[in-house]
């Protein structure tokens, strides 16, 4: 028989005080339709089951309060500032990775960083993230240069590189961080992406679910996520960001 301390029980205690669920069992095992943690992550050993629930306000005191507070600045505007001349765009189209890579291809795009966005708890983990309670998406933020590069072209950018039909997911990741959206900074970039999804909507058969919303607080996903594919991935193959290439992109590395 398996004994278990007051001590060790009471995480759990506040678990089922909270009607939440089990955390998923894809921060612990490779599942065939679920992305795989980077080769040579230390997220497993740093997984703390617990840390999420406090960045969602229930701490071992479960105040109201302090979910309210936390929500208001995840939900709050991106408040980052651009480099001088430079403007910012975020898009969330599946696995981060492979979207990243497009966006550095793309002539008149100056950064690319991976991060968490749209989502209701402060500062999230890649497993907060992953057990699918925190409502962030995965999302690319691009900085580009207007007189190099158009809005319209990171649109054109973003339609190629997924389906915008399949609704939390991207072929095989499935959650509701893998959601089609387009995240817009100014009421110019809200026309544009409106007006494209009209005229995309006319090319596909099936309904577009991508959502269109005002771009949130911008988390910066941690450093083995930056560049990942460009860096060689999980096996060491490195793809080519070099600007105008076409090569296939392989989403894992």
């Amino acid at each position: 028989m398996l004994l278990i301390s007051p001590t060790a029980a009471a995480p759990f205690a506040v678990l089922a005080a909270h009607r939440l669920p089990h955390i998923p069992a894809k921060l612990f095992a490779f599942a065939p339709n679920s992305k795989p943690l980077p080769f040579g992550s230390s997220s497993l050993s740093r997984l703390r089951p617990m840390s999420w629930l406090g960045k969602l306000g229930f701490g071992l005191g479960g105040q109201s309060g302090a979910t309210d507070a936390v929500s208001s600045i995840a939900q709050g505007p991106d408040d980052d500032v651009p480099a001088p001349g430079q403007e910012f765009a975020q898009f969330g189209a599946g696995c981060f990775w492979g979207v990243e890579l497009a966006f550095q291809r793309v002539p008149g795009v100056t950064k690319t960083e991976v991060g968490y966005s749209q989502g209701n708890s402060h500062e999230p983990t890649y497993e907060d993230v992953c057990t699918g309670r925190t409502n962030h998406s995965e999302v690319v933020r691009v900085q580009y240069d207007p007189r190099q590069c158009s809005y319209y072209d990171l649109l054109d950018a973003f339609w190629a590189r997924h389906d915008p039909t399949t609704l939390n997911r991207q072929g095989n990741d499935v959650g509701t961080q893998y959601r089609s959206g387009i995240y817009f900074y100014t009421p110019e970039q809200e026309k544009a992406a409106r007006e494209s999804i009209e005229k995309q909507q006319k090319t596909l058969n099936r309904k577009i679910v991508t959502e269109i919303l005002p771009a949130k607080k911008f988390y910066r996903a941690e450093e083995y996520h930056q560049q990942y594919l460009e860096k060689g991935g999980r096996f060491g193959f490195q793809q080519s960001a070099a600007k105008g290439c076409n090569d296939p992109i392989r989403c894992y590395g």
